[in-house]
Formats: structure tokens, C-alpha cells, sequence
């Protein structure tokens, strides 16, 4: 478990590389047999990571952190396979997640297990959660049902495919919002024009990015940009003042995951390219 605390915009000015990376990515996440969490003080945000083998994993309940008795006892969880399939256990229910399938969990799920079924190509879990305090049904939504949006263009470098999981009209949470994002072969933009929202912080996950290529993360606020030259399989975390947008050096896919005030998708605040500094 990381712990990244909350830093004020004024402060992220004067941060060189190596302060940014250590206040905002997060590097390590996908490992065999082992969970890696990232707790940051923005809305009591985490994402997680576990690649399950040959045996099943279960969530730990990190009591020393979370203060409680098992991982959701106030939280709510939001997991994406980016790997081969897999299954998760929760409470004795069995969810099948092929790759780019999407499950939400909801507060009170005592126990959660996360299963390759192929030892050869491992099931790899993204994970987001937020704090919850109402209980919504455990419920899984597939790639398919994720109701798939093509936008942007190749003239643009940006054409992408966006599936949305959790959502105002989607799977049911309590401020939790995660989808999915494809960038198309030839394209290597995300988000842009970017924005930001005040209301919710938002994390992104990266990955399908070849291990020799990296993403160039657009953050800070839009009069005093920064960046971060991110990896495959990376996160960064976006405070609530932060645009938030990218340009890989080869197509690439990642999940975006936010928690706040508000749950509505279309919430945010748009920052034209010519207003960016």
C-alpha cells in the first residue's frame, strides 16, 4: 500500500520530475501473486492491481489503512480485466471476466477472490474504489454490454472506441465512475481537448502500450502544465484542478476512474487548446 497525500496547485508549480512522479504515479501496480494499492487523499481514492496465477488471491482487508474488519466494509470497488479470463468470487458469487469486462462490488462484500483460468495467459486486475455508504448490487457488465462510443477522427490521432461501466446510466454506485477507453491504430490522443472538474478527482490506468513506447500524461492546471512520461501498465492520479489528457508514442488503451461529489459522466469543465499554457 502507497499513500500519496493531497497537494495544493500553488505547491505542484515549483515540483521537479522526480517530485511530480512521486507525488502522482503510481509504477507499479500489475505483479504475480501480489497486490499493489495506491491510497491517495483525494477523495479517499485507490486503485489497485493483481495478477492471480495458479491459485486464487484474495483481497486483503489493509486494517492498519482502511480501519475495518475486510476491504468493503465502507467501500465500494470497481475492477476491469485488461488481461486473459479470469474469474472473481465475491461472497461465494462467481463473475467471469474476460478481457475488457467490468464488475462493480458493492459496500458489505465481505470476501473477494480474484482467479486466473489460464495459467499461461493470466487474468490482470485493475482495480478503483471510493468510499461508500450505501450498498448497491454486485453486478457485472460486459465489454459488449458497455454500450461502446466511437469518437474522434484519424485526422486528429485520436479516434477511439470509449466503454463506459460505471456510470449515472450505468452500473450503480455511490460516487464511483469507471470505464474504459481504445485508442485505434495510428491514433495517440486522448482526451483532447482536455478538461478537468472540480466536483471529482479522476485516476487513469494505462495499458496495451508495447513495453519500448510511452505515453507523454498532460496534467496541472491549464496555465501551468506539467507532464509525466508514463509506462505500460502505470496510473497517474488527477486532483479535482488537473487536466487530464495524453499522446503516446504508440496507440495504447486505459481506464479511467473518478470519484467525487458528482457521478455524472458529462460533469466537467472543457479547457480549449488555445487556453493551455
Amino acid at each position: 500500500m502507497t499513500i500519496l497525500h493531497a497537494c495544493h496547485p500553488d505547491d505542484v508549480r515549483q515540483y521537479d520530475t522526480e517530485r511530480l512522479r512521486s507525488q502522482f504515479l503510481v509504477e507499479t501496480l500489475l505483479e504475480p501473486y501480489r497486490f499493489h494499492f495506491a491510497y491517495a487523499h483525494y477523495d479517499r481514492f485507490m486503485v489497485g492491481g493483481a495478477v492471480p496465477i495458479d491459485a486464487p488471491m484474495t483481497l486483503p482487508a489493509y486494517p492498519e489503512v482502511l480501519k475495518a474488519d475486510f476491504f468493503l466494509e465502507r467501500r465500494e470497488l470497481g475492477l476491469v480485466n485488461v488481461g486473459g479470463a479470469g474469474v472473481v468470487v465475491a461472497d461465494g458469487e462467481q463473475f467471469a471476466l474476460d478481457k475488457l469486462d467490468g464488475l462493480y462490488l458493492g459496500k458489505g462484500t465481505r470476501e473477494v477472490a480474484l482467479i486466473s483460468r489460464d495459467v499461461a495467459n493470466p487474468a490482470r486486475f485493475f482495480m478503483a474504489s471510493a468510499p461508500a455508504h450505501h450498498a448497491y448490487p454486485n453486478r457485472r457488465l460486459t465489454r459488449e454490454e458497455a454500450a461502446p462510443v466511437e469518437m474522434g477522427t484519424a485526422e486528429m490521432a485520436n479516434q477511439r472506441t470509449i466503454y463506459k461501466y460505471i456510470h449515472a446510466e450505468g452500473l450503480a454506485s455511490c460516487q464511483l465512475i469507471m470505464g474504459v477507453t481504445v485508442l485505434h491504430p495510428g491514433s495517440v490522443w486522448n482526451t483532447m481537448p482536455t478538461h478537468h472538474h472540480d466536483r471529482r478527482m479522476e485516476a487513469y490506468f494505462y495499458f496495451d502500450l508495447p513495453e519500448n513506447q510511452r505515453v507523454f500524461h498532460l496534467m496541472g492546471q491549464p496555465d501551468q502544465t506539467r507532464h509525466l512520461v508514463v509506462a505500460n501498465e502505470q496510473a497517474v492520479f488527477s486532483p479535482p484542478w488537473s487536466i487530464h489528457s495524453g499522446c503516446g508514442t504508440a496507440n495504447y488503451s486505459f481506464v479511467w476512474a473518478m470519484a467525487g461529489e458528482n457521478h455524472s459522466y458529462t460533469d466537467m469543465e472543457a479547457v480549449p487548446v488555445q487556453a493551455l499554457r
